[in-house]
């Protein structure tokens, strides 16, 4: 069994019971969306497999010691760029805008094309869902995530584009703009 395939199977049992922010999709969709979009853009099986993990340490409780054990180094450094520290004891509305803040830190400052590849799958799948979400409910659907202003949640959205330019020459990359722009433009 090769890296992906190990992945996919501790991150299914990893995400077991979960679903996504509307109840019904269950969560495991999601990293699997990731690690496709991130097949678009890479055949590098590590990233893949990171896309695959990339929520089990922040919403699964996976120590990342763990990831690195069973994975490797490599996929263990990719799984922690997009984990964002939830331990501070303050509801997570209120660090919303810092934790965004330390994440943004992080990817403008990696040198890791693999990095921006990965955070890519994950924003496109996000995004994806926003746009979803906004096309039935329109403006309302803020009020179920923790960053209920969309001027905010624009700012973290737009700003991952710009550091993501790098990769803009990809199928990936360019749906990710139009999506933040069809969810946001009419928002703002």
């Amino acid at each position: 069994m090769n890296v992906l395939e190990e992945a996919i199977i501790f991150a299914t049992k990893a995400h077991e019971g979960q679903t996504r922010k509307s109840g019904k999709t269950p969560y495991i969709l999601h990293p699997m969306e990731v690690a496709n979009i991130i097949a678009t853009v890479t055949d590098d099986l590590e990233t893949m497999a990171a896309g695959v993990l990339h929520d089990t340490v922040e919403d699964c409780g996976v120590d990342p010691k763990e990831i690195r054990e069973k994975f490797g180094p490599r996929v263990a450094a990719l799984v922690q760029s997009d984990s964002e520290d939830r331990l501070s004891p303050k509801p997570p509305s209120e660090t919303w805008v810092e934790r965004k803040e330390e994440s943004l830190l992080m990817l403008s400052n990696t040198k890791d094309i693999e990095v921006k590849k990965m955070w890519l799958g994950d924003k496109l799948s996000n995004i994806r869902s926003f746009y979803r979400i906004y096309k039935e409910k329109g403006p309302k659907m803020w009020e179920n995530f923790h960053q209920k202003d969309p001027k905010i949640q624009h700012w973290y959205y737009k700003t991952i584009a710009d550091l993501l330019s790098d990769l803009s020459y990809t199928d990936a990359y360019k749906e990710y703009v139009i999506l933040v722009g069809k969810v946001f433009d009419n928002q703002i």
